[in-house]
């Protein structure tokens, strides 16, 4: 079991974590995402216990603008190609340290966030060049199936 002491910042990718990665496409062009519901939980246990909690995606989506409206103190960034600015950043508002943060991601465009930090997690269906990355915990959940609730227990 991974020990995720002194987590002061908790920042997520969010399709391939939140979501299974699939974007349905229906007929009339419309699109629709799954998250699971012990996520959300999730969310609000880590504001509870004074963690910070941040969305970092590369895409946009109407699902994070939910995640935001439910959770306003949490920070969310949408259409970043360039991560790991936002990520530092965050290290610089908050004076967290990359001792103390745990980044989720599972692709490519997550790799420099993943290697920035001290807690690194991904999930076993993650891109394979990123399950390879040194040090990085690999959930037993895949996306989109309680993976933030599975870290979350893991703090706890």
């Amino acid at each position: 079991m991974k020990n995720f002491s002194n987590v002061k910042l908790i920042v997520s990718d969010f399709d391939g974590i939140f979501t299974d990665g699939k974007l349905t496409v229906f007929s009339d062009g419309k699109t629709s995402k799954q998250i699971d519901y012990k996520d959300i939980m999730a969310v609000s246990i880590i504001l509870k216990k004074d963690i910070k909690f941040a969305v970092l995606s590369g895409e946009k989506s109407a699902a994070i603008d939910i995640l935001k409206e439910k959770f306003p103190q949490i920070e969310t960034f949408q259409n970043e190609r360039k991560k790991i600015h936002i990520l530092k950043a965050l290290t610089e508002k908050y004076n967290i340290k990359p001792e103390n943060i745990i980044y989720i991601g599972d692709d490519i465009n997550d790799k420099d966030c993943l290697e920035y930090v001290k807690y690194p997690v991904t999930v076993p269906n993650a891109y394979h060049k990123i399950k390879k990355i040194k040090n990085i915990f690999i959930t037993k959940n895949s996306g989109g199936c309680g993976v933030l609730r599975e870290i979350t227990d893991l703090i706890l």
